[in-house]
């Protein structure tokens, strides 16, 4: 009987061409949902990796009314600690930078040390000119004996609106050329003009880093900024060693500013207490929180919308047990019992599904790994940009494979496809050999 089941079960396999609808229709829904988790998880994790990028495992934040001066001493001691590899100082501001008459932007400004920045951070992978440099970059241009900086490549080219590729000539059009900045030290005080030399641009690929800002050699800031004080910053990028967890790694660098700020600063107890000491991803906890709302509910609403899987299938196999009503009481006659044909027919769903979310899971890997490539057809067929970098904050679209949403959502179409051969299977279960074979 066992071997009469399988042979049955083959038979439909091979002869009802109206089961592959049903394997197809969980394909389809499998891809869909896959790419659907895999560019949103991709995104969330683009921009928590992002925030380490550009500032660190770990981000110290003086008080708002508070500068850190000796900054060098305490990146030493930091550097010290087996659980810290490197670390820089950050000094911020804001302003307006005048790139030609009538070209105004508002920018955020941060004095760094370079070479420092290169150890914490892959600074010297964005940059346009410097990064294939031997020597580490600098500030520093042959031909400038005043105040040099970097710009982020959005405040001197904007991206073509079909391609959404800078045009690099206007990079190097501005290199060497004099940029005027107007920013301030504290609100309400007198406005100071900083004028320098643009030494290269910077391309991070995302968007509010290459927009928006400028960069200065933290010494010669802080000395326009407050001349009346060494110099100063006020924020602390720090990168942890190899294998050590940041958020681990959070104490010992609290334990070290926490001396540092009291014995060589004299900073009372409140002041050093209020030092904000984060992880750069936890800075984008509540962001990142909201990206998964959206998720979970797109996921959810794709899913019901999937789950008219169920009803394919059911009619789709309630169409073959109608048909195949006399193979199914043959079967019986000859000593199937009711229990073995429901058994026979979920397991005939299950092949379904296993066979419709593999193939589903193939197409939403294809799509995930080139869904650039794909982007960039349907915007030179259609002419339509899907992508731009100035409104998801990227370059380029996240193409990632998470296999943990791809196992559970094969899980769910394998399920939706049992299911909806549950009521057939009954139905088949329940035919009487007798009623259909007495006039055979």
């Amino acid at each position: 009987m066992k071997h009469l089941s399988v042979f049955l079960c083959l038979k439909y396999l091979r002869k009802k061409k109206i089961i592959l609808l049903s394997v197809a229709a969980v394909s389809m829904s499998t891809a869909l949902l896959i790419v659907i988790a895999n560019l949103f998880t991709g995104f969330i994790e683009v921009l928590e990796n992002s925030s380490s990028l550009q500032m660190g495992d770990i981000v110290l934040n003086a008080p708002s009314s508070l500068k850190i001066p000796q900054y060098d001493k305490f990146i030493e001691e930091l550097e010290d600690h087996p659980c810290i590899q490197a670390a820089t100082s950050v000094l911020s501001s804001q302003g307006l930078l005048l790139l030609d008459k009538g070209n105004v932007r508002a920018v955020k400004i941060w004095g760094i040390q370079v070479p420092h920045r290169c150890l914490v951070t892959p600074f010297k992978e964005t940059l346009i000119r410097q990064k294939d440099l031997d020597p580490q970059p600098s500030f520093i241009l042959d031909d400038a004996s005043e105040m040099t900086g970097f710009l982020g490549i959005g405040l001197v080219s904007k991206p073509d609106e079909e391609t959404d590729e800078y045009d690099f000539d206007k990079v190097d059009q501005i290199i060497s050329k004099k940029v005027y900045l107007t920013t301030g030290s504290d609100f309400g005080k007198k406005t100071k003009i900083i004028k320098f030399v643009v030494a290269d641009a910077v391309f991070s690929g995302i968007h509010d880093f290459d927009n928006t800002f400028v960069y200065l050699p933290i010494e010669q800031l802080s000395e326009k900024l407050y001349p009346d004080k060494t110099p100063v910053c006020d924020t602390i990028q720090i990168k942890t060693a190899p294998g050590i967890d940041p958020e681990l790694a959070i104490d010992s660098v609290r334990v070290v500013w926490q001396e540092f700020a009291s014995n060589r600063l004299d900073w009372n107890a409140f002041a050093v207490a209020s030092t904000d000491i984060s992880t750069s991803r936890s800075l984008q906890y509540q962001l990142v929180a909201e990206y998964k709302k959206q998720m979970g509910m797109l996921l959810l609403i794709f899913g019901v919308i999937s789950g008219g899987v169920i009803l394919l299938v059911c009619c789709i196999f309630y169409l073959i047990v109608m048909t195949r009503q006399k193979d199914i009481a043959v079967v019986k006659s000859c000593g199937l019992g009711a229990g073995s044909v429901w058994v026979l027919f979920l397991f005939f769903g299950m092949l379904a599904g296993i066979a419709g979310s593999v193939i589903g899971t193939v197409i939403g890997f294809v799509v995930t790994i080139h869904v650039n490539t794909i982007e960039r057809w349907v915007s030179s067929i259609l002419g339509l940009k899907l992508w731009n970098s100035s409104t998801y904050m990227f370059s380029r679209i996240p193409n990632v494979m998470n296999w943990d949403y791809a196992f559970w959502i094969v899980i769910f179409a394998v399920a939706a496809a049992v299911i909806g051969a549950l009521i057939p299977a009954i139905v088949a279960a329940r035919i009487r050999p007798v009623k259909i074979l007495r006039y055979e």
